[in-house]
Order: C-alpha cells, then sequence, then structure tokens
C-alpha cells in the first residue's frame, strides 16, 4: 500500500481518504464511529495506520503472528532455521535486514539503534534518547578504505550498478532513522549485488550499508558512527576492556577525549553516545561508576 502511494504521488492528507473506501461491514463502522470522535480534526496517515492497528492488529497479535511464522516447518526445519546466520556472510547482513524491517512494524519507532552485546551507553538515558531523536541525521559509518581490507575487497562484477568509486566501508554497528530505514529495508537489486558477489573475505555487514547509502542518501547520513572502539592495537578486532580498564579517567576520556565531530551543522565534543568492546568481567566496575560518573541516576 505504501509503494502504491509512492508511485501515484499521494499527498498525507488524502490518504486516510482512499483507504477509508476499501474498509468494509464492521471495519467500515469502526471507522466512522472513530472519525466521529475526532471532533473534525484532521486526520494524519500516520495516526489513521497507529488507530487500525491498534484496533485490528495490536502488538501482542503481531508478535504471536511472527512466532506462529517463525515455527513453521519446511521439511523439518524452521523459518529461524532455515536460512543459517554466519559470520562474514550476507546472511548477517540479511538478519540485521530482517531487524530492521521488523522495527517498521511499529510506527512509533523513530529511530533504529544496532548495538554490539559487548557495547554499552556512557551517558544516561534521557541524554541518549535527546541526542539520536534530535539529530537531522543518521549515523551510519562511512569512508572510503583504499587498502586491502576496502576497496580490495571490491569485486568488478558488481558493475555497472555499483563502480569502485562508490564502494565505502564502515562498522557493522549503525544507527538510522525511520525514512532511511524504510528505503534501506525496500532495496532488492544492491542487497541482491553483494549476496552474490560479496564473497569469502568481502564481509558484506562491513560494506553493504555504508555502500547503498553512500550512493544514494549520503546527505541524510553523518557518515560517522556514535559508538566509540579503540582500534590503536591493530588488526582485525578493536581493542577488548576489561575489568582493569575501568576506572573514572578512562571512561570520562571516552566521553570526552577531545575530538569534535558535527552535529547538526554545528561541531561538538558530545561525539559517541555508546562503547564497546567491554568483556562481561568489566561489569561490575562499571556498574559502580553509574552514578558518579555516567549520571544513570538522572531521570
Amino acid at each position: 500500500m505504501e509503494k502504491a502511494f509512492e508511485l501515484a504521488e499521494f499527498k498525507d492528507e488524502r490518504k486516510a481518504q482512499y483507504v477509508n473506501y476499501y474498509l468494509k461491514d464492521e471495519a467500515s463502522f469502526w471507522w466512522k464511529s472513530s472519525k466521529a470522535l475526532l471532533e473534525g480534526n484532521d486526520l494524519s496517515w500516520e495516526k489513521f495506520t497507529e488507530m487500525f492497528l491498534e484496533k485490528y492488529l495490536p502488538t501482542y497479535m503481531q508478535d504471536q503472528l511472527e512466532m506462529k511464522f517463525l515455527d513453521l516447518k519446511q521439511e523439518d526445519t524452521s523459518v529461524a532455521e532455515y536460512e543459517k546466520v554466519g559470520w562474514g556472510t550476507a546472511s548477517l547482513t540479511g538478519a540485521k535486514r530482517r531487524l530492521q524491517a521488523n522495527a517498521l512494524l511499529h510506527f512509533s519507532n523513530e529511530r533504529f539503534v544496532l548495538l554490539s552485546k559487548s557495547c554499552i551507553p556512557v551517558y544516561n538515558f534521557p541524554t541518549v534518547y535527546r541526542y539520536l531523536i534530535g539529530s537531522e541525521q543518521s549515523f551510519v559509518q562511512s569512508f572510503d578504505d583504499p587498502s586491502r581490507y576496502g576497496c580490495g575487497r571490491y569485486s568488478s562484477k558488481m558493475q555497472p550498478d555499483i563502480q569502485l568509486e562508490d564502494w565505502r566501508k564502515g562498522s557493522q554497528w549503525f544507527e538510522i532513522n525511520h525514512d532511511l530505514d524504510t528505503k534501506v529495508v525496500s532495496d532488492t537489486k544492491y542487497y541482491a549485488l553483494f549476496k552474490k558477489y560479496c564473497l569469502l573475505a568481502c564481509y558484506p555487514d562491513e560494506h553493504y550499508l555504508p555502500t547503498y547509502v553512500h550512493m544514494f542518501y549520503g546527505t541524510c547520513n553523518s557518515k560517522r558512527s556514535v559508538t566509540y572502539v579503540d582500534w590503536t592495537l591493530g588488526g582485525p578486532h578493536p581493542a577488548t576492556f576489561t575489568a582493569e580498564n575501568i576506572t573514572k579517567t578512562f571512561m570520562k576520556y571516552i566521553r570526552n577525549s577531545g575530538l569534535l565531530c558535527e552535529y547538526n551543522g554545528d561541531w561538538t565534543p558530545l561525539c559517541h553516545v555508546f562503547a564497546r568492546k567491554f568483556a562481561p568481567r568489566a561489569l561490575n566496575p562499571l556498574l559502580n561508576l553509574t552514578s558518579t560518573v555516567l549520571g544513570f541516576q538522572e531521570l
């Protein structure tokens, strides 16, 4: 339905009127009653879909249907098991896209944030919320890496749709707004190219999203990550922080390392609201700093 509206260039205020024409029987009666309660106020398409889903497909029913779908069997294999997700393969990118698509089922979701299990917030929730919701751009790290770990992974078989100069690299962990999330999930052409040609040591989860966003929605993206990572040790993985690393000085450094980054057209020292990688045994020292440094008591 949304794609039909987009193709027909429907304005927001006309969408609810158009869909109303197709409501029959009990649904039509429900809508007439609900509209009367609005007392003449204009109804946005977002409000209409929210009311409709609340009436006919509330969240608990969505969850039930999702569980039934995952329990479906094909030759004794469940849907959840059908596509094995492997690190460094296109299946991992596909799993992320399914998470993003699931987030779009809830119309109140304005932002999608993908974090590692070894990631922590370095500010309290109100600060993180204001930072992400208040941003005019998404946070998908995207940069040109001329080394063999960047451009060296490009396959010329992706031409002419994806050129070498389009190829970008970035973190697997990202934050995008609702509109950009919709565009990414809707893509089939470029994701298919990555599934077909980004093989072996290509690592599509490091290249698909940075490349796709760079090619078509660059102005909507900050090109940086909001997650602090230490790559100074070199190698394929960032440094892991253990209990011995967790001090007030270290956490304050993560929050303000002297780096300035662009945010809504201005420069700010607040660049990272998350950090990784933290080992499990770092948990207790971190909990001891939640009020004194991280400010988690501020609600």
